[in-house]
């Protein structure tokens, strides 16, 4: 696929030829000599030179070279060179515009895809469209995405998508293919490799035949009786050549006559359990085990064990039960799929699902014992799992005496749990858009409130009758402001202040606080590995996770403490900082932590422990285990909030009357030299300019008791305030007069806070702006991005906004 974009055209429009022009000058004298012969009026030549002057003056704008486009700030791209970095071997790479237009893609992309759409329309079934058009808007928003499992007739990928270029308006999609298990395969190249050689010990004699009749693969004794030779090549060639049988039914070798041993046929389909094999016949085939019959016809049984030894080697959970529905045996993969602890498997197929299941298994089991040999899925819930149907496979087997079906159980319990952490993600997610949203909307109500209680608290002293209750009434407020604190905190939506530190120094500055906190009876334990990385976060948010856990530790052995009497080991607490290397998470095998260098910090109590089905609802709002009325459920969301928004994990482990173990990953940080002179710099008290009082304020805010209050607040203060309840108002007002600063929202109809920033700044370029906002600062920085903004966060009182408004005016 060739690469796309180029520069723009700037060349003007090219002057018209100096000889079209002096032809044209001719024709329009000779035109006036003769309108001077036929007329004789000068009046008449006069107005028609007239006109073709002005004709003239018209053709000649209209010709005139167009002004050299002004140089751009950056040169602009090179897809070309872009092409050529993104080439790839096994990652089809496409770059997208903010209009869904293809920038650029590699040739693995048009291979894969089509050249005739860009993503997210591409060659998918219906599922995987909507699924990229989920990742799209996912990615638009957070920065990065990715969706799993996207299908076509070509095969299955998964892609990942992240925002990039100066303006972020750009999406790279990169595609992976997700290689599916080839049972088939898998099989023959076990038959022809170490198991097969293991058979062919045993005088197992084995091939592996597709349904045309062809031999895939063969061990050394099935090549040594089928040809002489143990050596030979059988791939490829004919299964059924190599055999023949005699008018008792008795199945030889052909090339060792009537006279040579029978064999016994064994005949086990290879069905795919991802259903595949039902569509694709060329991933369709069957194992063959031919076993010497030194015994009488009627004793069949006698290679039954040899049999039982192949299946238990097999990857595959294998059962087999006879013409009763009675398991004869299972291998431990069977039973480990089952979820049966056990290593001997219960009387019945039906022992192992649930109750409304077990008709429905028995007759599958009695259907395929009788008659002729086939295979075929049913779906069942097992006993151990029962919220997670499975797909059991039973084919039907002839040739093994009591054996008659063959039950197959793939092993789903790591696809389960991957199906169980996506889903907790995406739960997770929603809850804390709506947490993120309800907390804003209910910080501009808190704002009235408070502001209010300002109001009423200048007109009053202490006591009076009201003086306490106005008291009582502002304290609950911020208390309400708190909660909302932590609800932003949990969808990442709070202003954080992050520094380049060390883990160690935030411990230590804690460490004392948190004895206090946990009391005398627990034992806080402090450890730290050496050479910890950096780390860039908040360290006040981070002593505000250290304190939330260890209040949680506390509690948990005191509730543990307490069910005791006082008796069993004393508490502790423990605080650890581990170094953890790329190596090391690459050993983890984690599905969520990406590889890299990290900075751990872990927190672990000997207390009550966790129960395993509320371990998965610990970090969602308002989801406590403590009694009523001993906790909010904050605490943890909180936690996990502040953690993802500095790019971090966290992860929870449990065992119940034992431990709990909070492990907190924090991405290792490289700073320059510039950056760690800064960290070990102490902050100098930055000097404080005098502001004389007094100047014009435009107050910009949709919410009238908001406005009202921080109008009135101004006002108190000695400054000139001129209102409007959006951007569109504030755009008239700015026209009419002269202001100092202007205070405004961010989120409002018609026109927002920064829509009508930029039309303001267009105007006034040296206009200073202060935003009110429950978002996040740097949200809020990263969307408007326009120089001499500063930032109040909501819900603020009378002498917050008060404090805000000078600072922004002495620093102008």
């Amino acid at each position: 696929m060739a690469a796309l974009g180029g520069e723009a055209d700037t060349t003007g429009v090219q002057a018209a030829p100096l000889r079209d022009w002096l032809l044209l000058g001719g024709a329009v004298i000779a035109s006036a000599g003769a309108l001077w012969a036929v007329s004789g009026e000068p009046l008449v030549v006069g107005g028609f030179l007239g006109g073709v002057g002005v004709i003239g003056a018209a053709l000649r704008l209209a010709y005139r070279p167009a002004r050299a486009a002004v140089t751009p700030d950056f040169a602009a791209p090179d897809w070309s060179v872009t092409n050529a970095a993104i080439e790839s071997t096994d990652t089809a790479i496409a770059i997208t515009d903010r209009a869904g237009r293809l920038a650029c893609a590699n040739a693995l992309m048009g291979e894969w895809f089509g050249t005739g759409a860009a993503p997210p329309r591409l060659s998918l079934d219906k599922a995987s469209v909507e699924a990229l058009d989920d990742a799209l808007r996912a990615a638009w928003r957070d920065g990065s995405s990715r969706a799993d499992a996207l299908t076509s007739a070509k095969g299955t990928w998964r892609v990942e998508l992240s925002r990039a270029g100066r303006g972020e308006d750009f999406l790279i999609w990169r595609f992976m293919p997700v290689v599916t298990q080839n049972l088939v395969a898998d099989m023959a190249a076990h038959v022809g490799g170490k198991l097969g050689r293991a058979l062919a010990r045993e005088s197992l004699q084995a091939a592996v035949v597709n349904p045309e009749g062809t031999v895939l693969a063969a061990n050394s004794a099935f090549a040594q009786r089928a040809t002489g030779n143990a050596a030979s090549e059988m791939a490829g060639t004919d299964f059924v050549s190599y055999l023949a049988s005699d008018d008792s039914e008795r199945v030889f070798y052909a090339r060792e006559g009537g006279k040579g041993t029978p064999v016994r046929l064994v005949h086990l389909p290879v069905a795919d359990p991802d259903g595949i094999a039902n569509t694709d016949p060329a991933r369709t085939a069957s194992l063959f085990l031919l076993i010497d019959n030194q015994h009488s016809v009627g004793d069949i049984r006698a290679g039954l064990p040899q049999i039982e030894a192949l299946l238990s080697r097999l990857p595959l959970g294998l059962a087999m039960a006879d013409r009763d529905g009675r398991f004869l045996f299972a291998n431990a993969a069977f039973l480990r799929a089952a979820g049966h602890e056990d290593t001997i498997p219960p009387p019945y197929p039906a022992d192992l699902v649930i109750k409304e299941d077990k008709g429905a298994l028995v007759d599958a089991v009695r259907r395929y014992a009788q008659g002729q040999a086939t295979a075929g899925d049913v779906a069942v819930r097992l006993r151990a799992s029962p919220e997670e149907p499975v797909s059991l496979s039973l084919a039907g087997v002839r040739g093994l005496g009591d054996g008659a079906v063959l039950l197959s159980l793939k092993d789903s319990s790591e696809e389960t749990r991957l199906k169980r952490e996506i889903a907790q993600a995406t739960k997770m997610q929603a809850v804390g858009q709506l947490a993120g949203g309800v907390a804003h909307d209910f910080n501009n109500v808190l704002t009235a409130i408070i502001g209010y209680c300002d109001l009423m608290l200048m007109r009053h002293t202490p006591g009076d009758s009201d003086y306490d209750d106005i008291q009582q009434i502002k304290a609950n407020s911020n208390r309400a402001a708190s909660l909302t604190r932590q609800l932003l905190a949990f969808s990442r939506q709070q202003t954080l202040r992050p520094q380049v530190l060390q883990l160690p120094d935030v411990v230590a500055e804690v460490s004392a606080l948190l004895k206090r906190l946990i009391g005398e009876r627990i034992t806080l334990e402090v450890t730290h590995d050496r050479d910890l990385g950096f780390i860039r976060a908040d360290p006040t948010q981070l002593e505000q996770v250290l304190l939330n856990l260890a209040v949680n530790a506390r509690d948990a052995i005191n509730d543990k403490l307490a069910a005791s009497s006082g008796k069993g080991a004393a508490g502790v607490v423990k605080l650890m900082t581990r170094r953890v290397t790329a190596a090391d998470v690459r050993a983890m095998k984690s599905e969520i932590l990406p590889i890299g260098d990290y900075t751990a910090l872990m927190v672990e109590d000997n207390g009550h422990g966790i129960k395993p089905n509320q371990i998965g609802k610990i970090f969602e709002p308002f989801f406590t285990t403590k009694e009523k009325g001993k906790g909010t459920g904050l605490g943890l969301s909180t936690v996990y909030g502040i953690v993802k928004q500095s790019g971090g994990f966290i992860f929870a482990e449990s065992e119940v009357s034992k431990f709990t173990r909070f492990s907190i990953y924090l991405p290792v940080h490289h700073p320059d030299a510039a950056e760690i002179a800064q960290a070990a710099k102490p902050v100098a008290a930055e000097p404080k300019r005098q502001w004389s009082g007094g100047g014009k304020v435009l107050l910009v805010e949709d919410e009238d008791t908001v406005r009202a209050v921080a109008e009135r607040a101004l006002v108190r203060q000695g400054f000139e305030v001129t209102t409007a309840s959006d951007g569109e108002e504030g755009l008239e007002a700015i026209g009419r007069g002269e202001f100092d600063v202007v205070v405004s929202d961010v989120v409002m109809p018609t026109m927002d806070g920064p829509a009508m920033a930029r039309e303001i700044r267009a105007l006034k370029p040296d206009l200073p702006f202060l935003f009110m906002s429950g978002y996040a600062e740097e949200q809020l920085r990263r969307e408007i991005d326009i120089p001499n903004m500063h930032f109040l966060a909501k819900p603020f009182s009378v002498q917050q906004i008060c404090e805000a408004v000078e600072m922004v005016l002495r620093g102008r």
